[in-house]
């Protein structure tokens, strides 16, 4: 599952761990030329150290502090593709931070593609552990339902290269756009 927060004219996205959240943000910036807002590398950045780094020595809750204000530094009404990680959405204000930015869009994708994919660099915190497969699965289920509240548009990424995720969210985008602009009931699309 992922997140993407894009904001381009008041438009967002946000993501799961390996539903593509860096090479689908790269195509989507090629396609509409605007800025990437990573909040990875912006608290790897500001912390002088990568987010393995911080993990083994802060600890997960210093991370999600520091992705938080990570989130709540960034500029409301500048036009950017940002993209968070999974885990962005297990702090509740993180949830109403993602939706001032724009249309949150949900990168998802059947549990055993998004596994695959997350645990190919072997450079995941949280998949460290003993059972990375099992740690995988709850996170998951942890993480859906909140997902799910937080996202206008959900797009399944199992079988799609990133290329054809980025024309997806353009093209989602532009239905929930001319939704939107016809009221509320007709505004939501998964």
């Amino acid at each position: 599952m992922t997140y993407y927060a894009v904001n381009f004219c008041g438009r967002s996205i946000v993501r799961m761990m390996g539903a593509g959240k860096s090479s689908v943000g790269r195509c989507l910036q090629r396609r509409i030329h605007v800025a990437l807002l990573d909040i990875d590398k912006i608290v790897a950045s500001k912390s002088e150290m990568s987010v393995s780094e911080i993990f083994a020595k802060q600890g997960e809750e210093e991370f999600r502090k520091l992705e938080t204000e990570a989130l709540r530094s960034l500029p409301t009404a500048q036009q950017a593709i940002v993209v968070t990680g999974g885990g962005i959405v297990l702090r509740k204000q993180n949830l109403e931070l993602l939706k001032r930015l724009g249309v949150v869009i949900w990168l998802d994708g059947d549990e055993e593609t998004l596994f695959q994919r997350a645990s190919r660099s072997g450079k995941r915190p949280l998949l460290q552990g003993t059972n990375p497969r099992q740690a995988f699965a709850e996170m998951l289920k942890a993480r859906l339902p909140l997902y799910a509240k937080t996202a206008y548009l959900r797009i399944d990424t199992s079988v799609l290269t990133d290329e054809e995720v980025a024309v997806a969210i353009l093209s989602k985008l532009k239905r929930f756009a001319r939704g939107a602009e016809e009221g509320p009931a007709s505004a939501t699309a998964s």
